[in-house]
């Protein structure tokens, strides 16, 4: 019994990576289409990352939470969708290093971005609403459910009013580098070919996700890990992966606000995995699973959110390590804290 249960966990591992490694490659051949894409279809950088590719490179973590609610893991479910947003927003900070003539946030600020990060910690203070009465449900859904999925649209209009019709705009930082495009982006390919290519890889990260969730159960329930943990570590991480891999590859060409906007556009939408998963969850309210644990992590996250936000507001053009003062304390707020979890 013993062997067999080894064999298995080491079949769920090597599954598990090999699905982490597939999100990591769609996820960067992703972000040159969307590059593509956001200047074809004049939707611009900040919208087309916030929507379609925030979209797109959070299908895994949706198929994560919403199948491991269908399957009756709360847990996992809820520690996943708030994992996911904790490690994408530190992620930031990792492309932020990477990025050497100015910081991330002083070179992506925009009306845009602010207003992203601003929905941000309204989608996220609404399920700590939810404490007071978990149990309430309208229909087997709960109205935080409802009200997340409301606020998201509105949210939506506000970010493209504010990339459309900006009511203030920041100072434009000096010496950037001008991008120069790639070969490819040279050949003329159509909008249908560029939308089939972007959805294709769309599917193989949601394929890549489904994978991800079913061997995270395998993991969680095959050793002493917590349901908990395997969701806001492993799983969260690993669905979070073509964040990482867009931010980096974003930055390299230059697409500041590309990078910034598929981070928090994804985030915005990864809040609503919750209310996906309520509706998935067939045992009563979802957030009825809430644990001091998901608390921790959504005032946490809420937490290196305001300080994001902040940074983008007070543009430091350098700071400490070459990175902002914002993605310093991200990064350190984000480590600290996941320790601080996975130890207690």
């Amino acid at each position: 019994m013993t062997e067999f249960t080894s064999d298995s966990l080491t079949i769920s591992i090597s599954l598990f990576l090999v699905s982490a490694l597939a999100i990591g490659i769609s996820g960067t051949m992703m972000i040159a289409i969307a590059e593509r894409l956001a200047k074809q279809t004049g939707l611009g950088e900040a919208l087309m990352g916030a929507v379609f590719l925030g979209l797109s490179t959070s299908l895994p973590g949706i198929v994560t939470s919403v199948t491991a609610a269908f399957g009756g893991y709360p847990a996992l479910s809820i520690s996943n969708a708030l994992g996911d947003i904790a490690a994408q927003t530190a992620f930031l900070g990792i492309a932020d290093i990477t990025y050497l003539e100015f910081n991330l946030e002083y070179a992506a600020a925009s009306a845009a971005t602010l207003t992203q990060g601003t929905l941000l910690i309204v989608l996220l203070a609404i399920p700590l609403l939810t404490i007071a009465n978990p149990a309430f449900t309208v229909w087997g859904i709960h109205p935080a459910s409802i009200a997340l999925i409301a606020a998201y649209i509105f949210g939506l209009r506000l970010v493209a009013s504010a990339q459309n019709r900006p009511m203030w705009t920041p100072q434009q930082p000096e010496n950037l580098p001008i991008k120069k495009p790639d070969a490819a982006e040279s050949e003329p390919d159509g909008l249908i070919g560029l939308w089939l290519r972007f959805f294709l890889l769309a599917g193989v990260l949601a394929i890549a996700g489904y994978g991800l969730e079913q061997t995270g159960v395998s993991i969680a329930d095959s050793t002493n890990l917590s349901e908990n943990v395997v969701g806001s570590l492993f799983t969260a991480i690993s669905t979070s992966l073509p964040e990482l891999v867009t931010a980096l590859v974003a930055v390299r060409r230059g697409a500041l606000t590309l990078a910034v906007s598929n981070v928090l556009g994804g985030n915005s939408f990864d809040v609503l995995f919750l209310a996906f998963s309520d509706l998935a969850y067939r045992n009563g309210s979802i957030y009825q699973a809430l644990t001091e644990h998901e608390i921790f992590i959504l005032a946490l996250t809420i937490l290196i959110t305001g300080i994001l936000v902040l940074g983008l507001l007070r543009r430091e053009k350098h700071g400490i390590g070459n990175i902002g003062f914002e993605s310093f304390l991200v990064l350190l707020l984000y480590v600290g804290g996941f320790l601080l979890v996975s130890f207690s």
